[in-house]
């Protein structure tokens, strides 16, 4: 692949070889900005790649080395995400500055680049995810416009649309062996979401982080038929 050589000073030692693929996006007004911040010493975070609007893709960091690109995050009982992972930043203003759709050139150039980097590392499609997959609480990105679906179709990722399943929508406040159960779901698919039986507040962060990456239509936090049914879906499909 061609990549334009963009060095950031912004990373340390591996722990592992990398298994698992974070998705971002950038979240600021222009990819050169973002390019400036990733690659500030002062900043102290960074990506591998980076991805331009027009399909352009920076190398920022060597595979072989850690990005700081994830923080404090977690999945599939993995907390140290930055130390096995290797991170994409997708050019975006994001929720804050104007989101937006990805552009073509954009889309098939990430997948490229996907396709590119397993061709080195054994990612499991399970464990290519989101920003906010990763930190519920504290991300949206990449959010519900990115093409998750699309990327599955190329071969990365998981996906799946299933009928909706029966039973009330499950929401903040509630307490019932129902919860339990969508949290334990939860868990088993990757995320930090201990079972206890109560719908709190991070159970609505990983419902939401949830539908933005499986659920875009409509994102609310409130497990409905449709997001248990995709997330019952999920569990089947990734074994």
């Amino acid at each position: 692949m061609d990549f334009i050589e963009a060095p950031s000073p912004n990373f340390d030692a591996r722990t592992a070889p990398p298994d698992i693929l974070v998705l971002h996006y950038t979240g600021m007004r222009t990819g050169p900005e973002a390019l400036d911040r990733l690659r500030d010493p002062e900043a102290k975070v960074s990506s591998h790649y980076m991805v331009e609007e027009d399909g352009r893709i920076f190398r920022l960091v060597p595979e072989e080395r850690r990005a700081w690109h994830a923080g404090v995050s977690y999945w599939k009982g993995e907390r140290n995400i930055n130390g096995v992972s290797i991170g994409v930043e997708i050019v975006n203003p994001g929720h804050e500055f104007g989101y937006r759709p990805f552009p073509e050139a954009q889309v098939a150039a990430v997948v490229s680049l996907i396709t590119d980097i397993r061709s080195r590392w054994m990612i499991p499609d399970d464990r290519i995810v989101g920003h906010a997959d990763v930190a519920p609480g504290r991300k949206q990105d990449p959010g519900e416009l990115f093409p998750w679906k699309r990327l599955a179709e190329a071969g990365h990722g998981l996906w799946v649309e299933a009928p909706p399943a029966p039973g009330a929508p499950l929401a903040q406040g509630e307490q019932s062996a129902a919860v339990f159960a969508l949290q334990a779901g939860f868990t088993r698919l990757g995320y930090d979401l201990p079972p206890s039986g109560q719908f709190d507040a991070a159970t609505a962060d990983v419902v939401t982080a949830f539908q933005r990456h499986w659920r875009p239509r409509q994102v609310d936090g409130i497990a409905d038929g449709e997001t248990r049914a995709q997330l019952i879906a999920l569990l089947r499909l990734a074994g």
